[in-house]
């Protein structure tokens, strides 16, 4: 369906007309840098162009007060003077003759966005507006913004469109309050956002930007803040966040549409931010919230100051957008011990408003404000003994590495008597398989010396595993006639003669020899209803379930518990995901591990099935080339056994994998950046 990009020139002209230094960096140029970029590396032309509208009044005054719009209309005809008069009643915001204008603009970009997503003429798209707009609220201007763009358009959304649940996700540096005020008591929209807090140090400086402010009486839990109280965090304390805090309440929230506050100030080089997550993570981020709500996704820029981190952040989005192969991740470590506090404390103040939080046994139900306010006294204490402060250092990053997409999305290892769904490959044999593989085939897994079906089926699959170590495909799917012994085929193939790491999922209560992960080349992480091995190493993770596959809600618990931390950090070159026979897994939460596995090693994904799972065939080859997973409606309490379990194997296995912690060591690694 494609992917829409709003830009208009003219929301470039405005700019400041006096000496400001707060100010200053909110320039004309962020705006035709990251369009230019776009240009330039041609993602552009691959997006669908939507034209800009102006927003009604009837759209503004969805958000804003009659008083407000009325002040604001006014200052087209105002003298430089009395510009600067009017712009002294807000807060670091400055105005410009053509400011109303623009920001007219920025808002029924936003608006124009939502249309053309909920009319299902693009899948999804990004905005590139100015005026920014999360911080503007219903009867002022605040921090570069006049009109909040993504409120207006959530609440657009609703009104039009019957939309029930927006979920809107603000990574901008800042906290968006003007978008937290205007939903505070709504439990139709869920706003998450991150930002620098630094202890209400940090800009705007409010008490309500910290973790225990969860929204107003209907809409309490529905309002969730991570607090940076330190700069320079990293990819790993990003996707953190996103794998313990956002990504299991998104899920049991069940977004009909989803709309990102897309600020850039949150990447490395921003003045503002001061953080050091590089431009590659927003492919990942931005993936993660693409099987949501039907793949509805609506990015709106905000802040971003820094033009190279800025420029390369908006493609890396857009990229993703477009479906290709989200790049390796870089930099992934352990999240440090702040990010740690921060996620700890977030999680515990929502424990009671979801049910995803419900039985975790790492959070208390104390009243945790004694934390901030000892966290707070702390860095009090460091001031005045007089620590010296840290000399900022330019910071220098690689440029992102450049997003090849083979020419081959997905192919398929299919019987004759399969049809092979559009979008897709019919992939076979184009050549005789090396002798010496073919013969070690043979001693490895093939019992009758006459098998030539099977050997011409692992074959198949080892030439598969190939194109796509190459790059030439991009992902699989293979119906084999024993799945087991394929599993083993491929692990060997890839690890051994291919020298790749392999990440096995494994869905269902088959058996896979936990031999094979003693030497690193390859982590399992089997997910059944069986009890489970003893664990003989930390590349075998056997996590068992009460009702095995089947139940949803456990199952989507440890895909964003266990086995996503596992794979971001483990970063494989394959991803092998295998679905035994008779798993009882639905077809939704098939689809949605399938399309969410794919943001893993450079989406290269081959997935085994027996041959008697050919029903599963359409679904998994419409997630693999790239299609939303349908959505898994709201979810309800995960079973508290599975919770007890899943826990527990957590807190065992997260010294070997940091990401998988969500509180803060006492002492040793994670300690901060």
């Amino acid at each position: 369906m494609g992917t829409a990009l709003i830009y208009d020139e003219e929301m470039t002209k405005y700019k400041l007309l006096w000496v400001d230094p707060v100010c200053k960096i909110e320039v004309p140029e962020r705006l035709t840098v990251s369009h230019d970029a776009l240009v330039r590396s041609g993602l552009a032309d691959r997006c669908v162009s939507i034209p800009v509208r102006e927003a009604t009044d009837a759209d503004i005054l969805l958000v804003h007060s009659e008083e407000y719009l009325e002040a604001v209309k006014k200052t087209p005809y105002l003298t430089l003077e009395d510009l600067k008069e009017f712009t002294l009643q807000y807060g670091d915001v400055y105005f410009h003759p053509n400011i109303y204008h623009c920001a007219k603009l920025a808002a029924g970009a936003a608006l124009q966005l939502v249309d053309s997503v909920m009319t299902g003429k693009v899948r999804n798209g990004m905005a590139l507006v100015r005026p920014p707009g999360h911080h503007s609220m219903r009867s002022a201007a605040n921090g570069f913004c006049v009109f909040n763009n993504v409120a207006i358009a959530a609440k657009y959304a609703k009104q039009k469109y019957g939309v029930q649940r927006v979920l809107i996700v603000d990574w901008d540096i800042h906290h968006g309050q003007g978008v937290q005020y205007s939903f505070e008591d709504d439990p139709s929209v869920l706003y998450f956002s991150w930002h620098r807090y630094e202890h209400q140090k940090f800009w705007p400086q409010l008490r309500e930007s910290d973790y225990d402010c969860v929204g107003k009486e209907k809409g309490a839990g529905f309002n969730i803040n991570v607090p940076w109280n330190k700069v320079g965090m990293q990819n790993s304390d990003y996707l953190a966040v996103f794998s313990h805090v956002l990504l299991p309440v998104a899920y049991e929230f069940c977004p009909d549409l989803v709309l990102v506050c897309a600020g850039f100030d949150s990447a490395i080089g921003d003045p503002e931010g001061e953080m050091c997550a590089t431009p590659d993570i927003f492919a990942h981020l931005t993936h993660l919230l693409m099987n949501l709500a039907g793949g509805k996704l609506c990015a709106v820029l905000e802040g971003g100051y820094n033009l190279t981190s800025l420029a390369q952040s908006v493609c890396q989005t857009v990229h993703t957008l477009l479906g290709d192969p989200a790049p390796r991740p870089s930099n992934i470590d352990s999240p440090c011990k702040s990010a740690l506090e921060s996620l700890h404390c977030t999680r515990s103040a929502h424990k009671k408003y979801w049910s995803c939080f419900k039985y975790a046994a790492d959070l208390p139900d104390f009243e945790l404000s004694t934390k901030r306010i000892k966290l707070a006294e702390e860095e009090e204490e460091k001031l005045e003994k007089g620590e010296e402060a840290v000399t900022k250092k330019e910071e220098v990053w690689p440029e992102p590495p450049k997003r090849v997409a083979p020419l081959v999305r997905t192919a398929l290892v299919l019987p004759d008597s399969v049809a092979c769904p559009d979008g897709c490959k019919r992939f076979s044999l184009s050549e005789n398989l090396n002798p010496l593989i073919a013969n070690k085939l043979r001693e490895n897994f093939l019992k009758a010396a006459d098998d030539s079906d099977a050997l011409s089926t692992l074959s198949t699959l080892i030439a598969l595993v190939e194109k796509m170590v190459k790059n030439e495909i991009c992902s699989g799917l293979a119906l084999v006639r024993d799945v087991s012994m394929a599993t083993m085929c491929v692990i060997q193939h890839a690890a051994t003669a291919l020298s790749n790491r392999v990440l096995v999922v494994c869905v269902g209560d088959g058996t896979v020899p936990s031999q094979i992960t003693e030497d690193g080349n390859s982590l399992v992480v089997h997910i059944s209803g069986k009890e489970p091995e003893e664990q003989k190493c930390k590349y075998y993770v056997p996590v068992c379930l009460k009702k095995g596959c089947s139940e949803v809600s456990g199952f989507v618990q440890a895909m964003f518990g266990l086995l996503l931390p596992l794979g971001y950090e483990y970063d494989p070159s394959l991803v092998l995901l295998v679905r035994m026979p008779d798993s009882e897994m639905c077809d939704s939460v098939w689809q949605q591990l399938t399309g969410l596995l794919q943001g893993l090693a450079q989406g290269h994904t081959l997935v085994l099935m027996q041959e008697s799972e050919k029903a599963c065939v359409d679904p998994t080859a419409s997630s693999l080339v790239g299609n939303a997973a349908p959505s898994l409606g709201p979810l309800h309490a995960p079973l508290p056994e599975d919770v007890e379990a899943l826990e527990s194997l957590r807190r065992r296995l997260q010294t070997d994998w940091k990401l998988l912690q969500t509180t803060a060591p006492e002492s040793g690694r994670g300690d901060d950046h």
